[in-house]
């Protein structure tokens, strides 16, 4: 069986005729999207085709202006109900947060000092921050790193310390909350990657609107409710796992022969 998606899940983000441009490349082409509460998406499609682009543009990183090397425009682009320009970043800390696929952080900090820092916006008392990160620490699965030096971690486990980070800095979100990932299971072994779609799977049933960008159908299919595939700048399908996960769909995008089966125990297609 499929995914079964909610329509009437609360909207959480929304962006719509979305066009960006570098140069002669279009990497979004008039994208309309939305985003819903208790929802775990996962945003597929080869390399190069706007998945990350499509993140940057929900968080603004990227600017809203037109220049001759490059154009971002969209009608609106809309955060739990409000323009996203209106809302001042210390508060849309509380409600949004980002792991991107890598981090440039260098200082020789220790695990626990890295992923307080996800309480800089909360307005909470030492005792709650430090029980806060214990708890996310534990989470993640890096409670045994505490004292470990950020820098002399694995790729893996810093992606790890980075999550814990994350969700200490959306833990007083609410009902407000959203989390994007980008490429979060890239640097983890196969124990980790499971373990990072359970917690987001967790996340997303507790309320919050979990957006991922991954490469791997298979763990897409096996954990998200909805599946967007980005190709050429446009959304080409969108769905169920059950709906987007054929061979039509695939072999399309992907230009490669492939073969649909479902999971004997837990239905899920799965693309060999």
């Amino acid at each position: 069986m499929g995914h079964v998606i909610d329509r009437a899940i609360k909207n959480v983000m929304s962006m719509h005729n979305v066009t960006l441009r570098f140069g002669n490349k279009t990497v979004l082409d008039k994208v309309n999207l939305g985003f819903n509460a208790g929802q775990l998406t996962a945003i597929l499609g080869p390399n190069g085709t706007g998945k990350s682009s499509c993140l940057k543009v929900m968080t603004q990183e990227l600017p809203l202006k037109k220049s001759k090397n490059y154009e971002l425009s969209y009608d609106d682009l809309t955060l739990f109900g409000e323009s996203a320009g209106n809302w001042q970043p210390n508060e849309l800390a509380k409600s949004l947060g980002v792991l991107p696929q890598s981090s440039n952080l260098t200082f020789n900090f220790s695990v626990q000092e890295v992923i307080e820092l996800g309480a800089i916006p909360l307005t909470i008392s030492p005792s709650q921050r430090d029980e806060t990160v214990k708890t996310m620490m534990e989470k993640v699965g890096v409670s045994h790193l505490a004292d470990a030096r950020y820098p002399l971690l694995s790729g893996g486990e810093k992606q790890r310390v980075h999550l814990a980070r994350v969700l200490t800095q959306l833990s007083l979100g609410g009902d407000k909350k959203m989390l994007l990932l980008d490429e979060p299971t890239a640097a983890l072994d196969i124990e980790y990657q499971h373990k990072v779609l359970i917690l987001a799977k967790q996340l997303a049933q507790a309320g919050a609107a979990v957006i991922i960008v991954i490469h791997d159908l298979n763990l897409a299919s096996q954990y998200a409710d909805r599946l967007v595939i980005l190709n050429k700048g446009h959304v080409v399908a969108d769905g169920s796992p059950a709906d987007v996960i054929t061979e039509q769909n695939i072999s399309k995008v992907y230009q490669h022969a492939i073969t649909i089966m479902q999971h004997p125990e837990k239905g899920y297609p799965v693309v060999l």
